[in-house]
């Protein structure tokens, strides 16, 4: 792992540059200025740049969104998140039942999609677990902590119901916040320990990076992944074979914790960046 002050000093060993959002380019409501400038350069260089995100927001909701975030969408190639890739999973698989799934919905009303992730796929959403035959997991119900979801997932794993996680980050970045918030893929880890069957598309997977990247002829050996979670942008830039930067102003901001989960886990960052920044 190597150190580097400014994304400019490795700007001319790659040509794609696949970015995570929170953390990374914004806190959820803000843009950073370093990320402005430093996608105004990659762009000015000719570089393929697209963002690979563990949003439960469908795809299109996060290219809206990313205007007033400050940034112009027609710089990126692709937008791809973990949500888009699970909204496209389900549609697939349940389209054309004629019997239709009963699904249980975690989500925040206040969050994301909310109810609009529902649109076009084909189940009929329950109020009860006891009653579903899948859980699609999105946000955090508000103002529930990972431990009151214990009952919840005791009846789930109980009837071998399957989650589909949108959302697969443990946690996140706060808005103006030194503080970390958990996410879905906090609840989805606990249902797995229990022995529940959990699926992700999103990062570390490498499906989410073949999907985003595929109209393109990839060289991997210029491509580098950028990110701020050792488990998802570092571990997926991993599985996918490709370099990767992890930022250190995000999830992970303590170098000698970064060093122990590196050596603990053997998920290894080609470079350590304090932010995305030139």
């Amino acid at each position: 792992m190597r150190e580097i002050k400014s994304i400019e000093e490795i700007i001319d060993d790659y040509d794609n540059f696949i970015i995570d959002q929170w953390g990374v380019m914004h806190d959820g409501s803000f843009g950073y200025d370093h990320a402005f400038n430093s996608i105004n350069i990659l762009k000015s260089n000719n570089k393929n740049l697209f963002i690979i995100s563990n949003s439960s927001k469908r795809s299109k909701t996060s290219i809206d969104r990313l205007p007033k975030l400050g940034f112009k969408k027609n710089f990126f190639l692709n937008t791809v998140t973990s949500g888009e890739m699970i909204w496209q999973l389900l549609n697939k698989k349940y389209f054309d039942d004629k019997n239709k799934k009963n699904c249980f919905h975690i989500y925040d009303e206040q969050k994301e999609d909310g109810l609009d992730f529902r649109d076009g796929l084909n189940f009929n959403f329950v109020e009860k677990v006891e009653e579903a035959d899948l859980i699609l997991a999105c946000t955090p119900f508000e103002k529930l902590q990972p431990i009151d979801y214990i009952p919840l997932l005791e009846a789930a794993y109980r009837k071998e119901i399957t989650m589909y996680c949108a959302n697969p980050d443990l946690e996140t970045v706060e808005n103006n916040s030194n503080n970390n918030v958990f996410c879905m893929g906090a609840i989805a880890e606990i249902y797995k320990k229990m022995g529940g069957n959990v699926i992700i598309k999103g990062k570390p997977d490498v499906s989410i990076y073949i999907k985003t990247t595929n109209q393109i002829n990839l060289e991997k050996k210029r491509t580098v992944a950028i990110g701020d979670s050792l488990f998802h942008d570092i571990q997926g830039a991993n599985n996918f074979e490709i370099d990767s930067v992890l930022v250190k102003s995000g999830i992970h901001k303590d170098l000698n914790q970064i060093n122990n989960l590196i050596k603990n886990h053997q998920i290894n960052p080609t470079y350590i960046i304090d932010k995305f920044s030139i």
